[in-house]
């Protein structure tokens, strides 16, 4: 496991200096039947994107809200990491998508019948936020109704 010492200097001092916001997730909603039976979502926070999506914008100040939208169908290998904080390696991601967006592990858990289903559409937000206001109270909000209209159960978040 990763400890705030392995980090660059430069990456502990915006990290000590950080104004972290506490967020209470309740009255979050609750699964109400078994996984076994359930619509499940990817959300990650690569920053992922298809070709013909527009990138994410890379600025210095993070400050990239806006989202993708990925098929349940869509291609891995395809998929284009626009993830800007350079304080991870990508070569993981480079050589395997799913440790960022697991979409073929999620199709594995459903043939199982350990999951009912994969939803239609899954969601890429990029990480590293530094003012997450937005992405609070707009991005989150629009991605809540879009897997509302896609009767989706629950959501695997997977931060990067």
């Amino acid at each position: 496991m990763a400890r705030l010492s392995d980090l660059k200097l430069s990456h502990r001092a915006i990290i000590a200096a950080y104004s972290f916001r506490k967020y209470d997730w309740r009255p979050g909603t609750r699964l109400v039947k078994p996984l076994s039976e359930s619509r499940i979502a990817l959300i990650t926070t690569a920053g992922l994107f298809l070709k013909l999506q527009p990138p994410f914008r890379h600025s210095i100040r993070h400050d990239d809200c806006s989202f993708r939208e990925i098929p349940d169908n869509a291609n891995l290998a395809e998929l284009k990491i626009g993830q800007s904080s350079d304080a991870f390696d990508h070569t993981g991601i480079e050589a395997d998508r799913n440790l960022a967006f697991p979409l073929d592990r999620l199709h594995e858990e459903a043939a199982a019948g350990h999951i009912g289903s994969s939803a239609p559409r899954h969601f890429s937000i990029m990480g590293s936020i530094l003012a997450p206001a937005a992405l609070i109270n707009e991005t989150g909000p629009t991605i809540a109704r879009k897997l509302r209209e896609d009767a989706t159960d629950g959501v695997l978040l997977v931060p990067v």
